[in-house]
């Protein structure tokens, strides 16, 4: 009689061990296919997220001080290195110079424009064999459509047609902003002005 039960228990365990692995199976099998469909939708947000979400064109306009023109003059050299002087860019591709500065920004590329901000901040020479520059500079806007700052920071290799350079930060309209900011040189007067094209993609806007 034992030996007999024995037997017919045993296809009943063998039923029961293949049903709960076919039943593991099918977990695994939905677990990782919800898995890759969190992925890909990650993907699809990641792609999208890429689009700006504010754009914005306007020119910085900078008027370097040449010993005679303080008057109108935007910006001023406040650093040189021993073979030149506060007054003249120096020779080796402005290397060492330290200028500040407080620029008009316009929309368009007329000086004479009525500005909608102002660019304070500070560029410097930093090669020897190229023209090149470093930029760290905030743009103040006071106007009907935009009030805020945003801040800027990054190299600017003078001989490229476009530069990019990064928004680190902003307030009022700008809070936390987060972007890239592609310079592109408009017109150049002799080393006494410049005229500077700016666009902006902005790819973090919380307002």
């Amino acid at each position: 009689m034992v030996m007999s039960s024995s037997r017919q228990l045993f296809p009943i365990s063998l039923f029961l061990m293949i049903f709960l692995f076919h039943g593991l199976h099918s977990i695994s099998s939905a677990s990782h296919h919800h898995h890759h469909h969190h992925q890909h939708k990650h993907r699809v947000l990641t792609k999208k997220a890429i689009t700006p979400c504010k754009t914005l064109s306007f020119y910085l306009h900078d008027i370097l001080y040449d010993g005679h023109n303080s008057h109108n003059a935007t910006s001023a050299i406040v650093g040189a290195p021993a073979w030149a002087n506060r007054t003249v860019l120096g020779a080796q591709d402005f290397f060492g110079d330290v200028i500040v500065f407080n620029d008009p920004i316009t929309l368009d590329n007329n000086l004479h424009s009525e500005p909608v901000g102002w660019a304070q901040g500070f560029y410097l020479y930093d090669r020897k064999d190229v023209f090149t520059a470093w930029f760290a500079f905030t743009c103040s806007f006071n106007s009907t459509k935009h009030r805020g700052t945003i801040n800027f920071a990054g190299a600017d290799p003078l001989m490229n047609k476009t530069r990019d350079i990064s928004v680190i930060g902003g307030t009022g309209d700008f809070f936390m902003a987060r972007g890239v900011a592609t310079l592109m040189t408009d017109a150049v007067e002799l080393f006494s002005y410049f005229r500077i094209h700016i666009l902006v993609n902005l790819y973090e806007c919380w307002k």
